[in-house]
């Protein structure tokens, strides 16, 4: 395994991702956790140590797999990354009952990375009025220990990004996004890069092979 440096962390170039676990007869909500063990296992061997869930993903199941999974390996040979739930705008009062809940669910007493999820046009103006207290009380969960760190995850526009970076940019420590050849221009993965360079925020990709589609190669006909 390939290990980058961020801050005083090693981690590896590959992470393994909670939103496409194995399930049974197409039922997202019901995850093979037989399978995933195994996955994690092999995930673990080859000394993957980087683990992303998230509040939503398979319908809210994620989490609490990955936490049961994880739980079976020493909490120093994994960094765990969960989100807060933005993508839904009735989730926004709620940070601190979500938060506690995602710890019980995960079962640890803190998160190596927690992100704003989704920073999009949906859920812009939400993230950046002080009344939720959202960026409030993640602040305070760092400086209590319990995000060791923060950052955010995007798939809005350009100028959505610079409006988020322009208030919180400062406090950030990575950004994730889509990162492959589609995305370079179609979510203008170039621009949102150079942005990030400015704020010298490191960014950790995500759909890589865009949901695993690129590794699918189209049926071609045979030439006579």
């Amino acid at each position: 395994m390939i290990y980058k440096n961020f801050q005083n962390l090693k981690l590896s170039a590959l992470g393994m991702g909670a939103m496409r676990l194995p399930v049974f007869n197409g039922d997202d909500s019901e995850i093979d956790e037989a399978t995933t063990k195994e996955m994690v296992a092999y995930a673990m061997e080859q000394g993957v140590n980087y683990y992303d869930t998230a509040w939503g993903y398979h319908d809210g199941n994620s989490e609490s797999v990955m936490g049961k999974i994880l739980k079976e390996y020493p909490r120093e040979r994994f960094y765990l990354a969960t989100k807060f739930p933005g993508y839904d705008l009735s989730n926004m009062t709620k940070v601190e009952e979500i938060f506690e809940k995602q710890l019980e669910k995960c079962q640890v007493e803190y998160f190596d990375f927690y992100l704003f999820h989704n920073v999009c046009e949906m859920n812009i103006d939400a993230y950046l009025d002080e009344k939720y207290g959202i960026y409030e009380y993640l602040m305070k969960q760092k400086a209590n220990g319990r995000i060791r760190h923060l950052g955010f995850s995007a798939h809005g526009s350009y100028e959505v990004m610079k409006r988020f970076l322009e208030k919180y940019g400062t406090s950030m420590e990575f950004c994730q996004i889509q990162l492959n050849y589609l995305d370079w221009s179609f979510q203008d993965a170039k621009a949102k890069v150079k942005l990030l360079k400015e704020y010298h925020i490191p960014v950790l990709v995500m759909e890589p092979l865009r949901g695993g589609v690129w590794p699918i190669l189209p049926k071609r006909k045979r030439p006579d």
